[in-house]
């Protein structure tokens, strides 16, 4: 998809209320059931909020509690993106460390003449 519709998209979906932007969705996954040349992938963490988010629509929970569960998952899922940031850098900075610390080798000795 092209930048020009993606952006045109989400202009149209953020104009409509929250049940129709979840008939929107079931109706795109429709689509994508039938015509998806591969499978739309996730991380993992947004395959579980999406799998509570589609629980919570099939118990007929409020839209507007959805909602904020889902403002509250989102916020919990970027806190642990920029967790897992912070120590991937950790890791990478303790990594390279030594080499860059190490002193230079001691100049071999030649071996004594006795």
């Amino acid at each position: 998809m092209n930048d020009i519709l993606r952006e045109r998209m989400l202009r149209k979906l953020e104009t409509l209320p929250e049940d129709r932007v979840y008939q929107v969705l079931d109706y795109v996954e429709f689509l994508e059931s039938k015509y998806a040349e591969r499978p739309a992938g996730a991380p993992a963490f947004q395959k579980v909020a999406e799998t509570l988010e589609d629980t919570m629509r099939a118990g007929r929970v409020p839209v507007t509690i959805i909602k904020g569960t889902m403002d509250a998952v989102g916020k919990a899922g970027r806190f642990f993106e920029g967790l897992a940031a912070a120590g991937k850098a950790a890791v990478d900075e303790v990594r390279k460390k030594p080499a860059e610390d190490a002193p230079p080798p001691a100049p071999e000795t030649p071996p004594s003449k006795s």
